[in-house]
């Protein structure tokens, strides 16, 4: 298992060299000047000149290239073009914001996927199955931006029971905090919750169709005990996989949800950097989404051989 990972995290260098690469290229090559947004009102083609000398923008695309790599040899990520601050502080200051959010997503999507998934299986065919896979089709098919927008209008400005966006922090006050975390979070892991449920359920009733399962019926096991013990652990192997790509795309899928309810995190910090041209945040913010990608999926084979002793990295 230790080569296994040690090879794993060798193989995360290139895929990162080549995100790095990707990434800079297609920011640097969209149309748009930094120093329009920057200078504003200022603007003169005098002090845009000035400005790009001043960020190193004057230089040819590949020498910014090999700047860039050499900062981030030494764990710098450079500073924003707007506020001056280090790259790692500007994520670092947003990313709790995100990781909560995240964090409470995931936990929205497995607290409804996985019990509801189970039920349906147990129950194929019946009335909760169909209604569970019209929900399950439903999560998938509406984008969290729509869904978000629903909420705010139904929860906020109809039963005005929840605020509809701004951030509270935890320190602050809890009840604040959790009172604007729900509809983020709802409209953030609804999509992971519907997937969830219905490889949950796919999976559930293939496994219930194995023949342990049918010994351990034969053998006077109760049905909660087959479920439990025998049958949920082998199903969530699927769900595993699933998750793990959910953990990697909470950035992705923050962006526009903390844009929709005013969530300070990275992916409104990414928005609102892509629309400023700040390319090193933009940059600093991919690099750590790609990484948390290759992290996640990492993860996912660790926990597959703790779900199933049959699999091995050896």
């Amino acid at each position: 298992m230790f080569e296994y990972l040690v090879r794993r995290l060798a193989l995360m260098v290139p895929t990162a060299f080549l995100v790095t690469v990707g990434v800079f290229l297609l920011i640097h090559l969209t149309p748009g000047d930094p120093a329009v947004i920057i200078l504003a009102e200022s603007y003169t083609p005098e002090a845009a000149a000035q400005l790009h000398k001043d960020l190193g923008l004057d230089k040819p695309l590949p020498e910014q290239y090999a700047r860039y790599m050499g900062r981030l040899a030494h764990g710098d990520l450079g500073r924003s073009l707007r506020n001056k601050l280090p790259v790692t502080q500007a994520i670092g200051e947003r990313l709790p914001a995100t990781l909560e959010l995240g964090l409470a997503a995931l936990c929205w999507s497995l607290l409804v996927a996985i019990p509801l998934g189970t039920i349906a299986a147990l129950r194929r065919g019946r009335t909760v199955d169909v209604i569970a896979s019209g929900v399950t089709v439903a999560g998938i098919s509406m984008p969290n931006f729509v869904l978000g927008i629903l909420l705010i209008l139904i929860f906020g400005l109809v039963l005005r029971a929840l605020p509809v966006g701004g951030f509270a922090a935890l320190s602050d006050s809890i009840p604040d905090n959790l009172s604007r975390l729900i509809l983020p979070a709802i409209a953030l892991g609804t999509f992971g919750a519907a997937a969830n449920m219905r490889f949950t359920r796919s999976s559930m009733i293939e496994v219930l169709n194995q023949d342990y399962i049918r010994t351990a019926r034969a053998k006077g096991a109760s049905r909660l005990r087959v479920v439990n013990h025998h049958a949920l652990k082998n199903a969530l192997i699927p769900v595993v996989t699933v998750v793990g790509l959910q953990i990697g795309a909470i950035l992705e899928g923050a962006l526009v949800t903390e844009t929709v309810f005013s969530w300070p995190g990275v992916g409104k910090l990414a928005v609102d950097s892509i629309f400023g041209k700040d390319f090193p945040v933009v940059q600093g913010i991919v690099l750590m989404s790609a990484l948390s990608f290759m992290l996640a999926n990492l993860l996912v084979d660790v926990l597959y051989a703790w779900l199933d002793p049959r699999i091995s990295y050896a």
